[in-house]
Order: C-alpha cells, then structure tokens, then sequence
C-alpha cells in the first residue's frame, strides 16, 4: 500500500512539473471567480486584458491606453501668482497652517482634478455545462506573453490559450477541445461606461463603442470602439442583437481590436471606427498559428536580454498562490526571480514605444472611478514605474514616459507662467493623459512642484545609459526649462539666507511642528531635486558645448541651495528646522530621495550622510504601502544590507486577499498591493532586486553589492550600466564573484568594485582603481558640505571589504573578470 501511495505521489508530483514545466510560470490550480485581482494580465502597450479562466464563464477584461474620461482641458488656478507673497510670508513666519488654508483657495485647482484611466469593459463567454470541471489548470507564461487554461468536462479537455499581440496590436484567444464538435458558447459584452452601444454587425462582429465619461466640468471626449471576430473551424456562428453563438465547432479563435479617436492630448480628433477595423482586418487574415509565433518573438526580443537564476528549492510545483503563501516561512529564491521577471514582463506588457506610459494601474483597470483615478502620480509613483526600464535592459519600453516628459515640458510652460510668473516649465505632482499640470486634491498633496525636476532626471539617466548625443541635443531644451522654473522660483530664506522653493512640502508629510500641515519651505527632498536638474543641465549643456553663461549662473545658484542636514536624532532632516519624529512612520521618506534613485548619498563618498540615512530608515520602519515597501528595497540594497532588503522582499509577498485593504503586500496574481492594486510596487521590487546584484552610481558599477545571505549562489546576464555597459553574464557562489563578463559599447574606463578579488582572464589593463573616474558618464557632483546637528550621535559606518578596479575598455569588447 505505502509503495502505492508513493508512487502514486510521485506521478502525480511529475504530472505538476509537466504541467507547469521548469519556466518562469504563475499557475493555480482554480479559476479566478469574480476577483480580478486573481485574474492574469497580458498587454500590448495599447491593450490590456485580465484573463479570468473560469471555465463556465470565461471574463476578457478589456482596457485601451486612450480610453480615458475628458478632454483637452487646462487645470491652472492663476489665483496663485498674486497671492504668492504672501504665502511665503506665512511660512517663512512658521505659519503653515494659515499659508495652506490660502493655497486650498487660490493654487489648488477650481477645475479639473485630473481625468480617468477607464475601462472599456468586458468581453463574456458563456460555456454550458462546465460549472463542475475536472483537472483544472491555468498558467500566465512570462517566457512567451501567453496565458492558458485547461480542463476536463466528461471525457473531453478544453483548452484556451489567451495573447495580446505585440505586432498586430489586438487580443486573441483560441478555444479548442480534445474531441471534434465540442466548442459551444455564447459571446457577449458587458461594461461599466455610461453611454455604450453593444450590438452585432451583419457580418456578425460584435461591437462595443461610446463616448468617455464627463468628469470634474470636463466634457467626454474620447470615443472608442471595440470589435470582435470569430474564427470557426466547424460548427456554426449565430448572432442576435448583442451576442454571438458558437455551436460544435471543432476549434474558435477569437479576435478582439479596440481603437479611439484619440492623437494626442490636444488632438482627438482621429477615426477610432476605421482604426479598430484596420487593426482587426490586419490581424484576422492570419491564423492563431501565425499569430502566435509572431508574438512571442517581438516579446522575447525584449524579455531574453535578462535572466536571472537564484537557485531552486523545489517549490515550483506548488501553485503560485500557494508560493506566496509560504514564501515568509520558506526559502523559496526562485519565487523571487519569478516574482523579478514578473516585474519585467508588466513593464513589457504595459508600456511599449508610441503607446501611453504605464500608469498608477499600468494598462490593466476594471473600474469606472478607480483608486486615484489610476492617472499618474509624479512624485514618486510613475519614476518607480520606469526604475527598471534602463537597467534590466528595456530602455525602449522608457519611451513613452519619456514622451509624456515632453509633452509636460510643453503644457507646463503655462502653469509655471500663470501660476507663479516664472519662466521654463512646472508640474504638480499629478498629471494624465492631458498632460494637465496644475495642483490638485488639495494643499497638503497638490502644491509640490518639484515634477518638472524629477521627471526629467528619465531623460538625462537615457543618456547616460545609451551615450547618444543626438538623444541628448534632443531634449536638452527640456532639461533647461526645469532648471529656468527653478531658477526663478526660488527665493532667499530670510535667516538661512539659502536659496529656497516656497510653497514646498515633503510628499505628503505634514509633521505636528507645522501645525499638522505639508507646507514649508526649502524641504529636503525638493534641495535635492533642485541640485540635480542643475547638475544635469550643466553636464548636458557642457558635452554639447553651449548655453556657457546659463550653466555659470547654475553653478552659483546650486552653491547656495540648502546642505543636507543631520539633525539631534542623528536622522537625516525632512525638513530645513529639526522635527523629525523619530515615531513618525509615514510611507513617504521623500528626503531619501538623495539616496535612491540619485546618488547623492553614498556609504563610500558621504558616510555620515549614509549613517544619518539608515538611521531615519529604522525609525521609519519596514512595514508600509506596497509602493513604499518597493521603494524601501532599493534604499537598503544602496544601504549595502541585502539581508535588511530581502525582508522587505518578504513583506511585499505577503499575501493580500483581493479586494482588500490595509497593509501592503501582493495579491494572488502577483499585482502589487498598496492596497488597493498599484504596478509601482512591483516596478520597485524588480529595481530592488537589480540593486542588490548589480549598482550603476557612485562613479562606478558595483557586483554583488548587497546580496543577501539567502541567495549565496546564482546567476544573472543582461543588466546594463551606466557608461553603456552591459553584464553579458555574472556568476557568484558562497556570496563570492566567480565571474563577469562585460561588454563596453562605449569604450571609456570602467570602474568596478567586487566583494573579492578579481583578475582580467586576457589581456591587461585591469588596475586598482585610484583618484577620480575618468569615465565622465561616472562623473559624480560634489555635494554641498551637509550640516550635523552637535545633538547628533552618529555612528562611524562599519562597510566590508572591497576591491575597486579601473580598466580602459573599448567599443564593441567584452572583458571576462574572474574572482580569486
């Protein structure tokens, strides 16, 4: 009986690994239900679509990245610019409370809060017969892009295999059965919009069209239309007023387009019926067999650069959801890199050239009013999305946030003009598809102006990771218009006598010293901001050789911003005035900013600054919004503390039920969980986990800088660095480098540091690395001497050892560094 049983465990064990195979797979053994959030996504940069699986009711959630409520619109309240100085008055005076009562008034919108990511709706398949199926299986496949689900009804076995095609730009779903004759169901649309038709066509198409929602005095503009077309071997196709009927055919395919009127944020004025109907016309001339490998190709050209191996401890058999479960109370490194390249293929899926950024929800919303209108929120949220995108080699997904960066730089010329009389350009920390840049929600969130400057940092990091001069030429007008804003919008402080911004705020603290009000003057993280658009501006106006006396005046300018400072905590100050909370665990740590994702604090270059930054670390604590926790992995991966990021690694995948509120941590589907769903979490982690095998700051490329103790061995290749540098491929065991291999696509020095010792397998050059990079990609800024509290007790930084090389490379080469 016990061989039995064992043999029976074991082919039952095997059949798990047959199924879900040795791939980078979620895979649940159950259907979603009515949770989306235990659905499966797959996007095209211009579709998106959850992917349900139940058998009996198959649900094809279906978003566009233009469907979106509103229309071109403007949302600056010109209040502001008249009621300024006075603003700055009371906050210069301590008075924050009574400067933000005004700010609600005259600089938070009268207008538009910001427009809606909205759904299209959902396409349904009703199946007779399958509510009680056997063998049940579904799996998302991020090695092809493709989802699939599989079950047993009697003794036939239906299978659905589910892509939104990156080429054809339309969703396809094939729908086959292991016995001829048995694919019968019903097709029909449902949707949360307000003024959508759903009809059948005479060539029996279905259709769904409309017009996007009126929102906050702006009137719906974006119309848009979704067709579907069936594919029939056998069997037969019927249709009545809003639904299709497919009857005993032996295999279906179906064809899904959906296109809008819109061209860009001030322009909709396209064709959204002749679009659809191209897109589908293009794509239903082939068949899935054609489709399918086409697909996967123009994916894998983008998700094959990196791989990432972190050993295997057996679990891959477990369904996913089971993974996420144990992942606290189990080492399971392979559930990590999935959970890595997950992060990669969202990146993949939801932003791709000439489409929309990914937004707070990437591509992938159900909901007509969804949390924070899933817009984008830029002052932290969208940077975290695209943290990935240069680094684990996907700079052309960074395309179209790169886009919307321009396109700001162009509405934003206005905001920075009517709401405070400055040249250059300005945004909140709110924008959409509209690219409106006015301040919204209210003073404690909306009056941060600090965008312009962040942003922008997107377009100086392309450069340094690509080299391309032609690129930078490109927008370096842009650079210089968020530094002009600055230079015009600060002002001296009247006792510090620093160049400070006010109104400003650290998003979206409002400590009790101020009167329980964000509003202040001169924050820490804005300095830094402020400190790198100059820095930018003037490295980028130097290798272009121009603009000499604008960059003179930078200078001076960036020697009069406030220092950072550490304050009697021996924390790194929030604020200009010593308040910080050691209690206070707000999910934003704005003033960390400094550390990640600039570089302005280093454990090798400013050691007390680093210390001071640990120390607000701890206070802060690690449990947060999912975002947060993302964003907490980096800091201790820069830190050097992998083991510290690897906790947080932890409670990003604890288990969140879908739906749910409270802390963060993941749903069954992987989704990052603020709650409710953000994508930036999941952006943030995959950053996280390539800082701690891999940093590009500091004037050098780091290996292996904060690898925790679980993954003592593993592999990775395809990461890029800063000076066009690539890792073709890296191995490490007992925490050690056994070896790199590097390809230089620039030339120019590369300076790495290694947790051993390491020599050049062929050839010479390598050397101790001494003095200053001289790879100018490398160039570090010299910071502004911080000021230290004499209440600070900072601790001296205790750093392992480490071996820091130069070694002149040129174009086109590959150099193998192996460790002793």
């Amino acid at each position: 009986m016990k061989k039995h049983l064992f043999l029976f465990l074991l082919l039952a064990t095997a059949n798990s690994f047959a199924q879900t195979g040795a791939g980078l797979k979620l895979w649940y053994n159950k259907p979603s239900g009515r949770i989306w959030e235990n659905a499966l996504p797959i996007g095209n940069g211009r579709l998106g679509a959850m992917i349900y699986g139940n058998p009996e009711r198959e649900t094809i959630q279906l978003n566009e990245h233009t469907v979106w409520s509103g229309s071109p619109n403007r949302n600056d309240n010109p209040l502001s610019l008249d009621s300024l100085a006075v603003i700055r008055q009371l906050i210069f005076d301590g008075k924050q409370k009574d400067a933000e009562r005004i700010a609600n008034r005259v600089i938070i919108t009268k207008k538009s809060h910001g427009q809606k990511f909205e759904p299209v709706g959902s396409l349904q398949l009703a199946f007779n017969g399958h509510e009680n199926p056997s063998n049940y299986y579904r799996e998302l496949d991020l090695e092809r892009a493709v989802t699939k689900t599989t079950y047993t009804v009697g003794d036939v076995t239906y299978t659905r295999e589910a892509l939104a095609s990156l080429p054809d730009r339309v969703v396809v779903m094939r729908l086959t059965a292991s016995k001829p004759g048995n694919i019968s169901f019903t097709a029909s649309f449902t949707t949360p919009q307000k003024r959508a038709t759903i009809k059948t066509t005479p060539e029996k198409e279905l259709t769904i069209s409309g017009i996007t929602s009126d929102h906050e005095t702006v009137k719906g503009g974006v119309n848009y239309k979704g067709i579907v077309r069936i594919k029939l071997e056998g069997g037969g196709l019927t249709a009545n007023d809003t639904s299709l009927t497919i009857t005993n055919a032996n295999a279906a395919t179906i064809y899904i387009s959906v296109a809008t009127n819109f061209n860009n944020y001030h322009d909709i004025t396209g064709d959204e019926n002749k679009r659809a109907a191209d897109y589908l016309n293009k794509a239903f001339a082939r068949p899935f067999a054609a489709i399918l490998p086409a697909h996967v190709a123009a994916y894998q050209k983008y998700f094959n650069r990196v791989k990432l191996d972190l050993g295997n401890a057996g679990s891959a058999n477990l369904p996913t959801d089971e993974r996420l479960k144990n992942f606290n109370a189990t080492n399971d490194p392979a559930f990590a890199a999935l959970y890595y390249q997950f992060g990669r293929y969202l990146l993949i899926s939801s932003s791709q050239p000439g489409g929309q950024a990914a937004n707070l929800q990437g591509i992938w919303n159900d909901k007509l009013n969804a949390s924070w209108d899933s817009k984008y929120t830029i002052n932290i949220n969208t940077e975290m999305n695209y943290w990935p995108a240069e680094k684990t080699n996907l700079p052309e997904m960074h395309e179209p946030f790169l886009q919307m960066i321009k396109e700001l730089s162009v509405t934003g010329q206005q905001t920075a003009k009517d709401m405070y009389g400055a040249r250059g350009w300005a945004a909140h920390h709110n924008t959409d598809i509209w690219r409106a840049t006015g301040a919204i929600d209210g003073a404690t969130w909306g009056v941060w102006s600090a965008a312009g400057g962040w942003t922008s940092q997107h377009l100086w990091e392309h450069y340094l990771y690509s080299g391309d001069k032609n690129f930078l030429a490109s927008v370096y007008p842009i650079l210089r218009g968020a530094s002009l804003f600055y230079v015009d919008f600060l002002v001296e402080h009247p006792t510090k006598k620093w160049l400070v911004i006010n109104p400003d705020m650290s998003p979206e603290n409002a400590p009790r010293a101020h009167q329980n009000s964000s509003l202040d003057a001169g924050t820490t993280m804005t300095n830094q901001i402020v400190f790198d658009i100059f820095s930018a501006t003037i490295r980028a106006a130097e290798i272009l050789k121009k603009d000499a006396a604008f960059t003179d005046s930078l200078k001076q300018m960036r020697k009069q911003l406030p220092p950072m400072q550490i304050g009697q905590h021996g924390q790194l100050q929030e604020w200009l005035d010593d308040i910080d909370d050691p209690k206070d665990n707000h999910r934003h740590i704005s003033h960390l900013y400094g550390l990640f994702p600039s570089n302005q604090i280093s454990p090798y270059r400013t050691p007390e600054l680093y210390s001071a930054a640990k120390t607000t670390l701890t206070h802060r604590g690690d449990i947060s919004t999912g975002w947060s926790m993302g964003w907490k992995v980096n800091w201790w991966a820069r830190m050097l503390d992998g083991n510290h990021a690897y906790k947080l690694i932890q409670n990003q995948l604890t288990p969140v039920q879908g739906g749910g509120r409270g802390g963060g941590g993941t749903y069954n589907n992987l989704f990052d969980a603020h709650p409710p769903f953000q994508i930036d979490g999941n952006f943030g982690c995959t950053s996280g986990i390539t800082e701690m095998l891999m940093q590009s700051a500091n004037g050098e490329m780091q290996l292996l800088p904060a690898l925790p103790d679980v993954w003592p061995a593993g592999t990775v290749s395809g990461l890029r660095a800063i000076g066009g540098f690539e890792i073709i491929s890296m191995e490490w065991k007992d925490g050690k480098l056994v070896k790199a291999i590097v390809r230089s696509n620039l030339g120019g020095n590369l300076r790495v540091r290694t947790p051993n010792a390491v020599k050049l397998s062929t050839g010479s050059g390598l050397k101790r690395a001494t003095g200053k990079n001289p790879n100018l990609f490398y160039e570090v800024n010299e910071i502004l001497t911080p000021l230290v509290s004499d209440k600070a007790s900072i601790t001296k930084p205790e750093l392992r050892e480490t071996m820091e090389y130069d070694l002149p490379t040129q174009a086109g080469k590959t150099y193998t560094l192996t460790g002793q």
